[in-house]
């Protein structure tokens, strides 16, 4: 009985038996500067406007004995003097299965005026899995889409990157994907989107069909960077939710660059010094424990497809050069093969699974490897083949690609609604790769 009254007794003198309040004094672009309470990074803050709702904001950073706020929501109302209550505890979102063909905001609230049974709180920024926790990718993910499925073979729980400018059509692929894929449940976060897209990504390239599946998360570009950035935070802890259930998750997330600039915007905004184009350190140690939350443990897979907008179609840039370094693998689209009308516009031979060896079997791993050296050697020699200098029988490589060209490129091309069964895919690759 004595130690059990000592625990009491210490537990006691180390109460915060006083209630923290802190008061605004200074709005500076997106911050909030506040004075009279020592909360945490992370902690989750009520500011309250005068005449209006409280505004939820998120401690982000310090300044000697002044506390930096970011707001999830405006900032119009706030004044000197305004009360801020710290809520002791980090960002959490709710989940379970009622998340299932909803629309969410980046707070994980809905936004498509349809009643919302609460769930169970979980906190956004919990850690990737382990290392030594993670399952082994074996097991192939059929996309239902021709030229990632034979060319580009992606496993279970592996982590892609759809590189491309804009308006090349990733959100048509993406919408594909989730259509057709082979997951029993897609999280797909829209992260800095247009507020005329989004509508529509989700009547015309997910569909019906695909939202019953879906658990949509919406942050559009409108919106304050914090809420952006926790947008890919939710759906990332919502995919968790449904792996930890036992179930494979397909997580889409359009797009990783918006992410990156919220982040850049948060961070600029709080002092930090810009350094590689004007991005400051935190974006590149943010990115991976994003990315690194993908994958498979035992009980059950995220499969990540991670759309990065490469500014000027610069491939090299520095978002898509550190992705590109972190996940499994790159589906590159092609302006080029866009304005020649050829959708999906996939650049198989700059495109790359680094686990399809791993997935796929050793005859479809070489009829697709000798495809893509009769495609190389049509793309070296097109320059000559269009103007009519290539003399055929010079180069039998060239001769067997000029024979196989117009076919590959059927196999390529491949409507919006049109579903590709992964058997028939292989089959077709193969009576390809075997024509004389």
């Amino acid at each position: 009985m004595a130690v059990s009254l000592a625990t009491y007794r210490e537990r006691v003198q180390h109460a915060d038996l006083l209630r923290q309040i802190g008061v605004v004094t200074k709005v500076v672009g997106l911050t909030l500067e506040v004075k009279g309470f020592k909360p945490f990074v992370g902690e989750v803050c009520m500011v309250d406007v005068p005449g209006g709702q409280p505004t939820v904001a998120e401690v982000v950073g310090f300044r000697e004995d002044v506390v930096l706020l970011m707001p999830f929501g405006e900032l119009s109302g706030v004044c000197p003097g305004c009360r801020v209550e710290p809520r002791r505890r980090a960002f959490t979102v709710r989940v379970g299965e009622h998340m299932l063909g909803r629309v969410l905001n980046g707070l994980g609230e809905p936004i498509d005026n349809l009643p919302y049974p609460r769930g169970t709180p979980k906190p956004v920024n919990s850690r990737p899995p382990s290392p030594l926790a993670r399952r082994r990718i074996e097991k192939l993910f059929a996309t239902g889409v021709r030229a990632i499925d034979g060319f580009i073979t992606c496993g279970r729980g592996q982590r892609v990157g759809i590189f491309a400018g804009s308006s090349v059509g990733k959100s048509v692929l993406l919408g594909m994907i989730a259509r057709f894929g082979s997951a029993d449940v897609n999280v797909i976060a829209l992260v800095g989107e247009r507020g005329r897209e989004v509508l529509e990504f989700i009547e015309k390239d997910l569909g019906p069909e695909g939202l019953k599946k879906s658990v949509v998360v919406v942050a559009t570009s409108d919106e304050p960077a914090l809420l952006r950035l926790r947008a890919a935070f939710v759906a990332a802890t919502i995919a968790e939710y449904f792996r930890d259930t036992g179930r494979d998750v397909l997580l889409l997330m359009d797009s990783v660059t918006r992410f990156a600039l919220a982040q850049r915007e948060v961070g600029l905004a709080v002092g930090e010094p810009p350094t590689t184009r004007g991005y400051p350190p935190s974006v590149f140690a943010l990115l991976p424990r994003l990315l690194e939350r993908a994958g498979n443990v035992q009980s059950g897979s995220i499969t990540g497809f991670y759309t990065v907008l490469v500014e000027g179609d610069d491939m090299n840039e520095p978002v898509a050069d550190t992705v590109r370094s972190i996940i499994d693998g790159h589906i590159v689209l092609s302006r080029e093969l866009m304005v020649a009308n050829h959708y999906p516009a996939i650049d198989v031979l700059t495109s790359v699974s680094r686990l399809m060896p791993s997935v796929v079997t050793e005859e479809h791993r070489q009829a697709a490897s000798r495809l893509r050296e009769l495609m190389a050697a049509y793309r070296q020699a097109e320059d000559l083949i269009n103007i009519g200098a290539y003399v055929a029988g010079s180069n039998p490589t060239i001769d067997r690609a000029i024979a196989v060209h117009d076919a590959i490129n059927a196999f390529l091309r491949q409507g919006p609604a049109e579903y590709a069964a992964y058997d028939d895919c292989i089959n077709q690759l193969l009576g390809i790769e075997k024509e004389e």
